[in-house]
Parts: C-alpha cells; structure tokens; sequence
C-alpha cells in the first residue's frame, strides 16, 4: 500500500491497485466519526459504443443505458441495496453523468458491513424481463420530468448545440423510445465491459484505519473472479475543431414566467493532459470569475441595470472528451443578456491585462476555498477522479493554483473563447414568439 502525503493539507492517502485492477484510495480524517465511500466505474451517457469485453466488434446501445443500468444495480433477486445499507445504519445513493457512473454510501457503524454491501452489490448484477420494463416506466416518468423542466431543457439544450453529432446530445437518461429498446443482455454486457474491477475506483474517507480497511476490500475482492483486465474501446467520434458542427442560435417555447437565456462554449483546443490539464481547467475558473465573478465590474454593471440577476451563474466542465462552459439566467431583455455577455467574453484579454491585482486577490480566494473543501468528506469524495488528471489528483490543486500567473489565465481563456464556438439558446414563453 503506498503512502501519499500532503504536507499543505495537512492529509495522507493511502492508494493500492489489487490484483484484478480495482483502485483503491482510503483517506484517514482525524476527528471525524462519519465515513463516506463511492464506487466509480469510467462509465457515462456518452459511451454507448464499444467493444464488449471478451469480443472484437464494435456494438451500439440505446442512448441512456448508463443511467438505467445505474438505477437496476440496487435490485437484487431476493433483496434491495437500499435496505441492506439502511440495516447496516448507512445512506446510500448513486448517479451518472457523461462519462463515470457512481455508487455511495456515508455511515457513521458498521463500514465493513457496509464496505462489503457497496462492492458486492455493483459487483454483482441481477436482471430480468419483469423487473427491466417495470424500470422503464419509472425511468420513463423521470425523462418526462426532465423535458417539462425549463431548466434542464436550457442547460441540456445548450450542450446538445454544442453537440449536435456526438452522444454528449443525448440526455443522461435517453429517450423514452431509447430506454424502451433496453433488454437484460444489454444490461448484462454493458456491466461486464464497464464494472470489470480494472475500469473502476474505491474511495473511502473519513473514520478509516488505513491498513484494516484495505485489508477488507482485498479479502472482498479475493474471493471473486472477473477474468482478466482487458482495454475498453470506445468509439471515438471525429469531431469538427472549427465548430462548423455547433447550432449557433436557438429558440424554443416553453411555459416560463420570464424568458431564460444560456450561452454555450466548446473547446476547440485540443486540451492538455495530467498537471497541465488541470492547471488550465483552474485557469479557465479563475478567468471567468474575473470576468463574471459575482464580485466583477461588468457583472456588478449589468446586475445594477437589471440585465442578469440572481438566477444567473455559470457552470464548467472539463471532462473526458469534451470541455464547455454555460453561462445562464433569466432576464427580461434577452437581446441585451446576450449582446453584453458576449461583448464582455470577446473583450476578455484586454479586460484582463490589467487585472494583477484583482488576480492575485482571486487566485487566493480559490485556493482557500479548495482547502476548505477538504472540510467536507462528501465533496472530498465526489471531486477525487483518479483517472481524468492522472498521474495528479485534487490533492495537488492548491498547489498548482499557487504556480498559475495571470498570463496563464489570459492565455487559456484567449485559446478556448472563440466566436465560432458560440451558441445561444433563448426559452421563451408561447406568446413571445
């Protein structure tokens, strides 16, 4: 088992790959009388297309397995994950998004009972006819849901227009018609390719002995047998870096009080990997919040003349295959929302040639906000990715926001803040237009 220590924070993880592939990270918490473990398998919405394990030829699946597969895990032939947990004084949880899918539980007795809970329930699959189209109505439901929602259609919406060729268009959960052609083989073959141990990780913080709790998980994972690691082929779609590809403009109607408006923004740089990459996904934050930040002179302007108001914010993804930003908010002028966010992201390296000393203030703000971070075993747990930043992680962030320079963030926004990477969705109510 090897030792990391980080000195900053003031932490020490502990880190072992088993014999059959499975990453495991414990991360010991003084103090805290609480643990929290998720299951991560690299498998998300967007990877419907692979080669299963043990065969050569490439197969495609519905949009939305991911997700459903997901929901069916916790039921079993003659039991529920949820109850074994709630008998064992555990919570317990699970979602997906574009590329993982993750399994969790926080408990303050009984972690090995519950340890043993998590990697035998993921680990072993039960489906049937019966209980697979009984889902599909609840899924169904759930996807409807979604569609009547103002706020997932803008933000969804948007990415499908950055989108519009690659699986990052579907929603997480499909379609109603897409679910509906999922089948237990689907289910099965799905689980095989993706929950084999070597594409997955364990992660467990807070009240954990290190040498015992790893000591469980090799006892547990000992006694089965998943065949041999094999490389997952996912299908790679090419995709267009002049953004000839993207839906600029978009209006739908829908039944909102005010009018809702999201600007979307697709990297077409091709993005760097390890330290590098998060290096520039921090560089991305910091540039934004500079430029938009709630604390911004153009933001603090444009709040003031009621353009944006507090239904405004911005979101950034940085994720295997795909990285974007969405600007949104309601507002009453959606052309004014629009030309001044624009106007503001065009201007974006002159605006910020200037700004050392509204930077170094930011630069120390995100940094004591990622050490804070680590107060919290839940988004300790929910940020760790041991894959996406390899060979670093989220315990190394603090340090390479301290090496960031302005430059740095210049640079980075000046590459990724492209006109014609640009869209703009508007929702509007049916009487607008």
């Amino acid at each position: 088992m090897k030792q990391i220590d980080y000195p900053q924070l003031g932490e020490t993880l502990y880190q072992e790959t088993l014999p059959n592939g499975l990453r495991v990270y414990l991360l010991p918490k003084a103090g805290y009388h609480r643990t929290y473990a998720v299951m991560t398998t690299e498998y998300g919405s967007i990877d419907n297309e692979f080669v299963p394990y043990g065969q050569s030829e490439m197969v495609s699946l519905p949009a939305g397995i991911a997700h459903f597969l997901e929901h069916k895990m916790f039921e079993k032939a003659d039991h529920d994950a949820f109850d074994t947990f709630a008998h064992f004084g555990a919570s317990s949880n699970a979602f997906t998004s574009f590329t993982h899918t993750s399994y969790l539980f926080s408990t303050t007795r009984n972690l090995k009972e519950n340890l043993d809970t998590l990697l035998d329930f993921v680990q072993d699959p039960y489906f049937t006819d019966k209980t697979v189209n009984k889902e599909k109505g609840i899924i169904g439901q759930e996807i409807q849901m979604y569609e009547d929602d103002p706020n997932s259609r803008a933000y969804f919406g948007t990415i499908a227009n950055l989108y519009p060729d690659q699986p990052l268009a579907n929603d997480i959960a499909g379609t109603i018609d897409s679910i509906d052609k999922i089948t237990p083989e689907d289910l099965y073959l799905a689980h095989k390719t993706f929950y084999h141990p070597s594409n997955m990780s364990l992660f467990v913080v807070g009240k954990v002995s290190p040498e015992e709790t790893m000591q469980w998980v090799r006892d547990n994972q000992g006694q089965k047998d998943f065949g041999d690691p094999q490389p997952i082929q996912r299908q790679q779609l090419p995709e267009k870096h002049d953004g000839s590809d993207i839906v600029h403009q978009k209006t739908l109607t829908m039944p909102v009080e005010r009018p809702k408006v999201t600007i979307g923004i697709r990297g077409l740089d091709n993005l760097p990997t390890g330290r590098d990459l998060l290096k520039y996904e921090d560089a991305l934050s910091i540039g934004m919040e500079l430029l938009i930040g709630e604390t911004a002179p153009d933001f603090l302007r444009l709040y003031d003349q009621g353009v944006i108001d507090d239904s405004f914010g911005y979101n950034i993804e940085v994720q295997r295959g795909a990285h974007f930003i969405v600007l949104a908010g309601e507002t009453e002028d959606p052309a004014a929302f629009e030309n001044e966010l624009l106007a503001i992201l065009a201007q974006a390296k002159p605006k910020l040639q200037g700004a050392q000393e509204t930077f170094d203030l930011a630069k120390r703000e995100e940094i004591g906000s990622t050490i804070t971070a680590f107060n919290s075993l839940e988004a300790i747990a929910n940020q760790f990715d041991d894959q996406l930043y390899a060979p670093i992680n989220l315990f190394d962030e603090a340090d390479i926001i301290e090496s960031l320079t302005l430059a740095d963030v210049i640079e980075a926004l000046d590459q990724f803040l492209k006109p014609e990477a640009i869209s703009v969705q508007r929702i509007v109510a049916p009487d607008a237009g």
